[in-house]
């Protein structure tokens, strides 16, 4: 019996045709179930209507550092911010406790680290540990915007995150306060820049550009808030200014100046409802003493 070439090759030709319009078909599926869900949380993201403050803490600190301060600040602006509180284990593990408001748009979160030592090999492995839990609120809040709060080495963490971390285009940093952090740690001389300080400003160009950025120092004496020297809190000037879009200094002295009591003081508060937050409190009859410097 004869058999036909011609009908082989067409039977080979339609299999393999139909292997590869399936084969074709496995790739485009994930790939568009990928594409389609990409595109939608970038809708979200674009139009979330949340700015969140998330805070960071210093060295020896957990997640419950600024609790009073987030109850001065809920009772001086008359709204309650939720308090979300995050910790990042050594092992990258995040863990999450609080919930947020409904329609709470401004929410307080904070996140400290399992290891929260001093040290600038400590501050690097921190920042890391931030990124992963920055990542994390971003997925689960979809949010476009933040504001940053950092106390002490927690505004060095911020530093160090938004020089070798903070690459998204589709978030941005609106405002940035750190409070009482030591940029050029314990020296006070600024012509002795430690090792961490010289690479804040190697990378600077790195730094948010459209960002405000709140430099503010506590002093006993205008040397020192008991802790860190004013000169080194000053230092971050040679890091953000010139750098990002406005940067001021402010030095706030009095009661409650001391380093580790400058969450809790009342001056500090007042700096946040004005200079933070979104919604501006009507003009408060606080008085300030601050000495302020700033940069377009």
């Amino acid at each position: 019996m004869l058999k036909n070439p011609s009908g082989s090759r067409r039977l080979r030709s339609l299999i393999v045709l139909a292997l590869g319009i399936l084969f074709l078909g496995l790739l485009i599926g994930p790939s568009y179930r990928w594409t389609r869900a990409n595109v939608t949380s970038m809708t979200g993201r674009h139009d979330s209507p949340m700015s969140p403050i998330i805070m960071i803490p210093g060295s020896s600190a957990s997640q419950n550092r600024f609790d009073t301060l987030v109850t001065q600040l809920n009772k001086a602006d008359k709204r309650k911010h939720s308090l979300i509180k995050l910790t990042v284990k050594k092992n990258d593990r995040v863990t999450m406790t609080g919930t947020l408001r409904p329609r709470d748009n401004e929410p307080v979160i904070v996140v400290g680290f399992e290891n929260n030592k001093d040290g600038y090999d400590n501050i690097k492995k921190q920042a890391r540990w931030f990124s992963l839990a920055f990542k994390q609120l971003t997925s689960k809040y979809q949010f476009n915007n933040f504001k940053a709060i950092g106390h002490s080495n927690g505004g060095l963490i911020y530093t160090y995150f938004f020089e070798h971390y903070f690459n998204r285009t589709d978030i941005k940093v609106k405002r940035i306060m750190t409070i009482g952090s030591p940029y050029n740690f314990s020296e006070a001389n600024l012509d002795h820049k430690t090792q961490m300080l010289a690479d804040f400003i190697k990378y600077r160009d790195k730094l948010p550009k459209n960002a405000t950025v709140y430099s503010v120092a506590g002093t006993e004496n205008y040397d020192t808030d008991g802790l860190v020297p004013a000169r080194s809190v000053e230092a971050g000037k040679y890091v953000y200014q010139g750098q990002v879009k406005h940067y001021t200094e402010i030095t706030v002295t009095g009661n409650n100046a001391q380093h580790s009591s400058l969450p809790q003081n009342q001056q500090i508060v007042t700096l946040i409802r004005q200079y933070v937050l979104d919604k501006k409190p009507k003009r408060s009859r606080t008085l300030i003493n601050n000495t302020t410097t700033n940069s377009e």
